[in-house]
């Protein structure tokens, strides 16, 4: 069995690429297609694959300004002939489901959301990215072009594999496909517990609109408890400028360094509401409990007052409300972290090898 996989674009390292990365490991000589490929923004991730790009590679610092060119991924993500490959396996939360195989190659996608900006968060999109007015009055035209392309090629996928029943209800409502749910992979043995706890909260990811850390520093600000931030992104200054001196930022570090931080916070904040969100995960493998948005991909990971508590509303106030009456005595370390097993990556990777083999076996009967 010859296999390819397919992702969107590798210019950020994040759990789109944490999901490639355990697809690399069940399948170490399986080349990569993707779009764009940037090993600086990579952090040298993937550097010793094979690794094939498309036309738009050639575009001068395409990495850092890929969401400007909507209009030329379809025809990039279209241009890869993958006629010598038995099985093709794309990952994808944008274009890569759109590639076009042959008849006898079976084509499964492990798909992170349909399309977000195309469809449910298409006005959001144009809100929170820094486009000017031009480019802003001219995107709307080009998403119903982008939206009937992904509502076609949704239909070039022989399987459907969701990361949660979040997404799974998302693509039956968009695609009308079903779906067989795999959660994403954790990596557990990068976490572990302390005895040595601290009094602060943490935070950690890309800054980024959707994210909502601004609801959650205006929140510790009023609370005046510490809160730490790990990560970057775009909204990094903006946030910064309404923080109050109790709120750290640390920036990005890298994942030695970071499991020491949720180890030894006191819970864990939560405020998007995610696809799937592997973060909290993390947190819970370090025994840590987790206030989170009691909305997407949270409700299926984080157990109330078993491994966490919910807020009901994006705002800060609710966010007061749950921190105020939070207790870390009240959870179990042991038990928040034997809860997050479930989730490991050696689990995901069986259950993404079985049933590519199931469905192979099945398709060339």
């Amino acid at each position: 069995m010859k296999i390819a996989l397919v992702h969107d674009y590798l210019v950020q390292y994040g759990g789109a690429e944490r999901v490639l990365e355990a697809f690399t490991e069940i399948f170490p000589k399986a080349p990569i297609f993707t779009m764009v490929y940037d090993k600086k923004l990579m952090g040298g991730a993937f550097e010793d694959k094979k690794i094939r790009t498309s036309f738009l590679q050639k575009i001068p610092f395409i990495g850092s300004h890929h969401r400007l060119f909507p209009l030329l991924m379809p025809m990039a993500i279209e241009q890869f002939d993958l006629s010598e490959f038995d099985v093709v396996l794309s990952d994808s939360n944008s274009y890569a489901k759109g590639i076009i195989t042959n008849p006898d190659t079976l084509h499964i996608t492990y798909c992170h959301t349909p399309m977000r900006y195309a469809w449910d968060d298409c006005h959001k999109y144009l809100r929170e990215f820094k486009y000017s007015k031009l480019t802003k009055k001219i995107v709307p035209f080009a998403m119903n072009y982008i939206r009937l392309w992904d509502k076609i090629s949704a239909d070039r996928p022989d399987h459907y594999i969701a990361n949660s029943n979040f997404v799974a209800m998302r693509i039956k409502k968009y695609y009308h496909k079903d779906s067989v749910v795999i959660n994403p992979p954790v990596n557990i043995g990068k976490f572990h517990i302390s005895d040595d706890v601290g009094d602060y909260y943490l935070m950690t990811g890309r800054a980024l609109p959707y994210k909502r850390f601004d609801i959650a520093i205006k929140a510790f600000n009023k609370l005046g408890l510490p809160l730490k931030i790990i990560g970057k992104g775009p909204e990094i200054d903006k946030l910064k400028k309404i923080a109050k001196s109790n709120v750290e930022f640390l920036g990005y570090l890298d994942d030695n360094i970071t499991s020491e931080y949720f180890s030894k916070c006191k819970a864990f904040i939560f405020p998007p509401e995610e696809d799937f969100g592997i973060t909290p995960l993390e947190a819970m493998a370090s025994g840590k409990p987790v206030i989170a948005f009691g909305g997407g991909g949270a409700l299926e990971t984080v157990v109330e007052n078993q491994t966490g508590l919910f807020f009901s509303e994006q705002t800060a106030e609710s966010i007061i409300e749950v921190v105020k009456n939070f207790d870390s005595k009240k959870f179990n370390s042991k038990e928040i972290r034997d809860h997050a097993m479930k989730f490991d990556k050696e689990i995901f990777k069986i259950k993404i090898k079985d049933f590519i083999d199931k469905q192979y076996k099945d398709f060339i009967i």
